[in-house]
């Protein structure tokens, strides 16, 4: 079952066309990773699945054919800024925003109870968050998103400008709440995170999707591909060129100076023979370096661009 099905969704800033045309569906229980350059059009396409942006076209349902009206109070937003009163202690933040959400008398209180233990920050619940640090402000962020037991929740970059234990703690705590059965669209700079936690890639540019695929079928379809690289002692001859673009299971031959490289597919098991053309060529190999792909390279060669532009 689909909790979330976008249709044709599009918005602009008045020349700028932030997103353009994009359509994709979110099962239940699933986690889907939204990644693109910077400008992409991720957080203008996060604010409308939210409801805090109205799309100048398409449509979003959400499940049993609900708009965004009442079933917003099923959503948890984590925005990438941290949207958390300073001044106030992390028990008194999660308070106020289970107020928002209706929750009252004991059920409140046994939801912020339950929250700031599932955030590891029970100990400090009467402390002001001003007094936090990066991770645990992140960490309170986050519980602020949680703390009405929402269906949904999307997280924004959730992770910027923190230290990798409390990284790594964040995305166990997207880990667990997945298990839970919150289905989560989780946006990041990090390939990492994506290639650790999510189910789905969505890679956004230009505000378009110009991928959507589960993530062991982009490996599969994607990551069959290795590069070696040969140096050698004597300049590369056109005929070994051609000898090596003839061999069976090669994407790509190209040579710079004194260095080939072959792109290939791993699958065919072409290695041995590239080395053996090179070596009956009657030229001689130096050094042989091998690169494997992996989800930043792919990201890389879709769009052009690092993933942290």
């Amino acid at each position: 079952m689909n909790i979330l099905t976008v249709k044709n969704l599009s918005k602009s800033y008045k020349d700028l066309k932030a997103v353009d045309n994009v359509s994709f569906e979110l099962e239940a229980g699933k986690i889907y990773g939204i990644l693109g350059p910077n400008g992409a059009g991720k957080s203008t396409t996060i604010k409308m699945l939210s409801g805090l942006l109205k799309p100048d076209a398409g449509t979003i349902v959400y499940e049993n054919g609900q708009k965004i009206g009442k079933w917003s109070k099923n959503i948890g937003l984590v925005p990438q800024e941290i949207a958390i009163y300073t001044e106030l202690t992390a028990k008194e933040n999660l308070d106020y925003f289970a107020s928002l959400y209706g929750l009252k008398g004991s059920e409140r209180d046994q939801r912020v109870a339950e929250t700031l233990g599932f955030v590891d920050l029970t100990d400090v619940k009467d402390k002001k968050a001003d007094e936090f640090s990066g991770g645990m402000k992140r960490r309170l962020n986050i519980a602020c998103a949680l703390v009405h037991l929402p269906k949904l929740i999307i997280m924004d970059e959730p992770t910027v400008g923190i230290d990798p234990q409390s990284r790594n703690y964040i995305l166990e705590t997207v880990i667990e709440l997945n298990k839970r059965g919150t289905s989560v669209i989780y946006t990041s700079h990090y390939m990492e995170e994506v290639e650790k936690i999510c189910d789905r890639i969505i890679i956004l540019d230009k505000g378009k999707v110009i991928l959507n695929d589960e993530k062991m079928n982009i490996k599969n379809r994607f990551l069959d591909t290795q590069t070696i690289s040969i140096s050698v002692f004597q300049p590369v001859t056109a005929e070994l060129q051609a000898a090596l673009s003839a061999i069976s299971g090669i994407n790509d031959v190209k040579v710079d100076d004194l260095t080939i490289s072959c792109s290939y597919q791993v699958s065919m098991h072409p290695l041995s023979h590239i080395i053996n053309t090179v070596n009956n060529s009657g030229n001689a190999i130096n050094n042989i370096s091998m690169t494997e792909q992996n989800l930043e390279s792919v990201f890389l060669a879709l769009t052009g661009k690092e993933l942290r532009e």
